[in-house]
């Protein structure tokens, strides 16, 4: 495959001459030769082009509880790679070495949609994750990526903040079958402070999810030590799931570690994760994780009629699968959201680097 830039979508002509990049709401405006905020999407004549389409950080097959996603197809393995570059400047980046990344060098894996969606097939994956970085910015090859999966029977799942004008979320969203959403605090301050960006657009994209797609979704937020983990804070973000997306979207709360451009920050104690876990399900949410840490109850899929433990994890481990075949708690009838098959999968917590065949990558 040539590192050819490949013609971009979602941009149109202002009247000073410029290109505006109407993807994200960053509303970049770029004369010819520039990049946008994401480095990735550049003005090039009189086009705007993508120029990380077929190039990749590296391919993983990973357990799809890494992405993470709980209620999606459990213990199964998913495909996942990301390319380079972010639309969001988040000072706490955990994958910044990726996300913030102007090297376009270092993407040294080359693969056309095809070839993905064929090495998915030939390591038995159920799906495949675009992730590492915000897949919203490569959103034209990841919906080719997905039409290639889909076409093999493949699910496609996407990793991301969130951070989309409502055309391009529409397009991107049709190609997908899975998500989980980057809910990274709840306060505009938070955003505007320490992402460069702005909490609407987030709310709107996961309110677009809930009610206007088939998307199955799960959100996370990582807590950072008094930056977003208060008690109020949380419990105004739980009531505004609840209110708008309901009770059976799954919560993940994620431990912080040092890292970019926050390093004195300290690590997420546990406590944290527990207390955030237990003002979530006061507040109604049916199913709330924990995430890197090791937290048996937190890793634990309970049923919200009986409370009966119906998915038991060890980190990405199942050890306990006990739902019927259409989702249901054996126990007590009570039909648990997601999509399930009739045995969890068995990957468990390997992680499998994948080099790309280069005789199928052209």
């Amino acid at each position: 495959m040539e590192n050819a830039h490949y013609p971009a979508r979602y941009w149109h002509f202002i009247d000073d001459g410029r290109i505006q990049c109407d993807l994200c709401p960053r509303d970049c405006k770029l004369q010819d030769g520039q990049r946008g905020a994401c480095f990735v999407r550049m003005r090039e004549g009189a086009q705007m082009v993508l120029t990380t389409y077929g190039r990749s950080s590296g391919f993983c097959v990973d357990p799809i509880e890494k992405k993470p996603l709980n209620h999606f197809y459990p213990g199964s393995s998913v495909l996942s790679f990301g390319t380079a570059g972010c639309n969001l400047a988040c000072k706490f980046c955990q994958n910044w070495d990726i996300s913030k990344s102007k090297d376009m060098d270092s993407l040294m894996d080359q693969a056309t949609p095809e070839a993905i969606a064929q090495e998915a097939e030939k390591y038995g994956c159920k799906s495949v994750a675009f992730t590492y970085n915000d897949p919203v910015i490569f959103a034209e090859y990841a919906m080719d990526v997905a039409d290639a999966c889909h076409a093999r029977g493949i699910k496609t799942v996407a990793v991301t903040a969130g951070y989309m004008h409502d055309q391009a979320r529409r397009d991107f969203y049709a190609k997908m079958d899975a998500a989980n959403v980057d809910l990274k605090a709840f306060t505009e301050d938070f955003y505007f402070k320490l992402t460069g960006s702005h909490l609407q657009p987030v709310l709107d994209t996961l309110v677009y999810l809930k009610h206007e797609t088939d998307v199955w979704f799960e959100i996370t937020t990582l807590l950072i030590p008094g930056k977003n983990d208060s008690d109020e804070e949380i419990t105004a973000m739980c009531q505004w799931i609840k209110k708008e997306l309901g009770s059976d979207v799954p919560l993940h709360f994620s431990a912080f570690h040092p890292d970019y451009k926050m390093p004195d920050i300290p690590a997420t104690p546990p406590a944290t994760l527990e207390r955030a876990r237990n003002i979530a399900m006061l507040q109604g949410l049916n199913y709330v994780y924990t995430g890197n840490v090791h937290h048996a109850e937190g890793d634990t899929t309970f049923c919200p009629g009986c409370h009966a433990a119906l998915i038991v994890r060890d980190w990405y481990q199942i050890n306990q699968y006990r739902l019927t075949e259409d989702g249901k708690c054996p126990d007590c009838g009570f039909a648990v959201e997601g999509h399930f098959a009739a045995q969890a999968g068995t990957f468990g917590r390997r992680r499998i680097p994948v080099a790309m065949n280069r005789s199928i990558a052209r």
